[in-house]
């Protein structure tokens, strides 16, 4: 430990001092999630104020940042019981969410300040939301423990299960004859058929040619049996930052010159995260999306030698076919027994009881 820590405001991801670059590289190491690029990202194309962006920084007494949490301030209007949240700087497309350390070895004292910092701007929300966390990490312990400590009633809650896989060492065939019996079969026949059916792979992975791939990819995307897309332009900014940084891989999928599926993955330090999938519906007797894994799995595995090959958010059957562990990431809800809202929140979330001994636990104070 470095001594004194203490937690400091920010309005934003751009007026952070320098040093915070380092505490965002730190995060970039972990996941692509935690990266300032990311964050960059879905602040311009999600965000649509930008007035209620707060990040929350930890820094040591000479002002040196060594964590951060960017999170987002969102009102509810109910009435006279209208609601405002800080919730984490999160939505549908984020997999994974954690504050950024420099130093991992600080967890438990970075939770404590940051569980202050939110505490003392606690005027301004009457309950907390951080998701996705990995339930089985060392800060979603650290978090839920300090937000306690401060007097805040926590409720944790299940967010999705996530199958992923652990390539260990292995070459693309070594992985292929682990999968089932099925799968071993289809592989090669699906790629056999694609090719008889005059289909063609093509795998972008810097920025030639990537507008005209992600206009294909949208062409499928809305041609698939998944809902519109939320916001497109958030995924080609992701896909030309991807670009960028070298972690992209856009794979499509040609039948006659017509794009039939689609496949958005990001490979960073060591791990390939299928982000998004989809498939024209009028091809999909030629498994089109079968074929395109694989390819992509070959590139990533061979190529790319990542050590994990992360499926994301959902337990889908066919996830965990290609897949070997499973794992789960939850929320944290904390809510400020200070305030009538937050009361009624506890006993609408957590129950009347809680709500009953946290009300006579200030009575008493």
């Amino acid at each position: 430990m470095r001594g004194y820590l203490k937690a400091k405001l920010y309005s934003g991801l751009d007026v952070l001092p320098e040093s915070y670059s380092d505490v965002f590289q730190a995060g970039a190491r972990a996941s692509f999630f935690l990266s300032r690029d990311w964050f960059q990202n879905f602040a311009e194309h999600i965000v649509s104020d930008p007035r209620e962006l707060r990040i929350y920084g930890v820094e040591t007494a000479d002002g040196h940042g060594v964590a951060t949490l960017p999170m987002i301030r969102k009102r509810q209007s109910n009435g006279l019981l209208s609601l405002a949240s800080l919730e984490s700087l999160t939505n549908y497309y984020t997999c994974y969410f954690a504050p950024m350390l420099r130093n991992q070895d600080e967890t438990n004292e970075v939770a404590k300040v940051l569980a202050m910092g939110l505490w003392e701007d606690r005027s301004r929300w009457h309950i907390l939301k951080l998701q996705p966390l990995s339930r089985d990490s060392a800060i979603f312990t650290a978090l839920v423990n300090s937000f306690r400590d401060m007097g805040m009633v926590v409720q944790t809650y299940f967010c999705f299960g996530n199958w992923y896989l652990d390539v260990a060492g292995r070459s693309y065939q070594e992985y292929v004859q682990s999968l089932s019996s099925v799968l071993q079969k289809n592989i090669p026949y699906n790629l056999r058929r694609l090719e008889r059916n005059r289909g063609e792979i093509v795998i972008i992975t810097g920025e030639t040619g990537l507008d005209k791939a992600l206009d294909d990819y949208e062409r499928v995307y809305n041609a698939s049996w998944k809902i519109q897309e939320a916001a497109p332009s958030f995924i080609r900014g992701l896909a030309w930052r991807a670009a960028r940084n070298g972690w992209l891989r856009l794979g499509l999928v040609y039948v006659d010159g017509e794009p039939a599926a689609a496949q958005l993955w990001i490979v960073h330090e060591g791990v390939a995260s299928i982000y998004k999938i989809a498939y024209d519906e009028r091809f999909a007797k030629l498994s089109v999306g079968t074929a395109l894994t694989a390819k992509l799995m070959q590139r990533v595995i061979d190529v790319d030698k990542v050590r994990i090959v992360d499926y994301l958010s959902g337990e889908d059957e066919y996830k965990k076919n290609w897949m070997s562990h499973r794992r789960e990431f939850w929320g944290i809800a904390a809510f400020n027994p200070w305030t009538v809202r937050g009361l009624v929140q506890i006993a609408r979330q957590v129950g009347g009881s809680a709500a009953k001994r946290t009300l006579e636990k200030w009575i008493r104070k």
